[in-house]
């Protein structure tokens, strides 16, 4: 028996990270959470990758981020989506649909 992949297809953890924060805020381990229960916990999001993520989608100035209280009353970090971030978001969620509708093709034909 194959083991189940849950890997993340490469670029696709900075568009679940930015549709993650399309609603509200969120720190590191919500926005982690919230992936997690979007895909119906197909997917998890480790912190080596999240934090790096994170950093550079900041960098790029599609979120921004501020020190907050967490629910559990600890020193967090809040990220929010930026307007560049929401173009980014729908760019890429374009992107995402061609992309599958593709392979979709590919994997159908006889």
């Amino acid at each position: 028996m194959t083991k189940a992949k849950n890997d993340l297809v490469y670029g696709t953890l900075d568009m679940l990270i930015l549709k993650s924060l399309q609603h509200e805020p969120m720190h590191g381990l919500g926005i982690a959470s919230q992936i997690q229960l979007m895909s119906d916990e197909v997917l998890r999001v480790e912190q080596g990758s999240l934090y790096p993520a994170l950093y550079r989608l900041e960098a790029q100035g599609w979120i921004a981020a501020e020190w907050g209280v967490s629910e559990n009353n600890r020193k967090a970090r809040f990220y929010k989506l930026t307007a560049a971030g929401r173009k980014q978001l729908a760019a890429e969620t374009g992107h995402w649909a061609r992309l599958t509708t593709a392979i979709n093709r590919v994997l159908t034909k006889a």
